[in-house]
């Protein structure tokens, strides 16, 4: 497992057809330019916000999200496409939304990104927000959380890079991810150009400080950030992850 060293880096604000136009202050979307890749972050705090899970076969794309929230669509701070998923719009791995299990943990063999094992599992819990591998967490024989997406590869595990993962593949997509900084909060990553995985971890612990990070998913990736007036379109996604302010 490879660590990444830490570096001094100037953070870029950037934009193109699929990034904000304009960055509010205080929103909790960002644009910055690393290794001359430019991403979107999109910040959120336990301590005052709620991240849930939706999937729905009537909510497969952030249009159809927003247009269905619509009053309430101001409470929403961001949402992004959560993890992989069948032709269905299903889960392929475990999903928990308010409380309930729908789909199981996966922890089968297969090909893929969501089979590069490990790949992980991003929770909700009474202490936290967390991503582990899905193998620490069928380790952990906890309450059923709050919420939970299954997905995969991992990116970033105790602040290496995924053992299989090159430092820069010739794979390139936009491709989106969620990891935890040492201060519990989540880091929800869009990247606006094409990007390697390696290229996208290491961002992700350089920058933002996150030692576990999970890859949601790429080609399909979007993101809905209400501030600063972006909603992607693309194919038909499966699981959402929706971030409200609560408090």
């Amino acid at each position: 497992m490879r660590r990444f060293t830490p570096v001094i880096l100037a953070l870029l604000v950037a934009c193109d057809d699929r990034a904000p136009t304009t960055i509010v202050a205080d929103a909790p979307c960002r644009s910055l330019a690393f290794e001359n890749t430019r991403f979107t972050v999109c910040a959120a705090d336990p301590a005052r916000d709620r991240v849930t899970l939706v999937i729905d076969p009537a909510l497969r794309s952030l249009p159809a999200l927003a247009k269905a929230r619509g009053e309430h669509g101001a409470q929403v701070g961001f949402a992004m496409n959560g993890g992989m998923y069948d032709e269905a719009g299903y889960p392929i791995g475990l999903a928990v939304a308010d409380g309930k299990r729908l789909t199981p943990l996966n922890r089968n063999s297969g090909t893929g990104n969501f089979h590069l094992l490990p790949n992980g599992v991003f929770s909700a819990e009474a202490d936290g927000w967390h991503v582990r591998t899905a193998d620490a967490y069928a380790a952990l024989h906890r309450p059923v959380p709050s919420m939970a997406t299954q997905s995969g590869p991992m990116l970033l595990i105790g602040g290496g890079l995924h053992p299989k993962i090159a430092p820069n593949g010739t794979s390139l997509h936009i491709r989106n991810a969620v990891g935890i900084s040492a201060d519990g909060k989540a880091h929800f990553v869009i990247s606006d150009q094409p990007v390697s995985f390696g290229r996208l971890a290491r961002m992700m612990h350089a920058v933002l400080g996150c030692d576990d990070a999970l890859y949601l998913d790429g080609a399909v990736s979007a993101l809905w950030d209400p501030v600063n007036r972006r909603i992607d379109t693309t194919v038909p996604l499966g699981p959402l992850l929706v971030v409200e302010r609560v408090r």
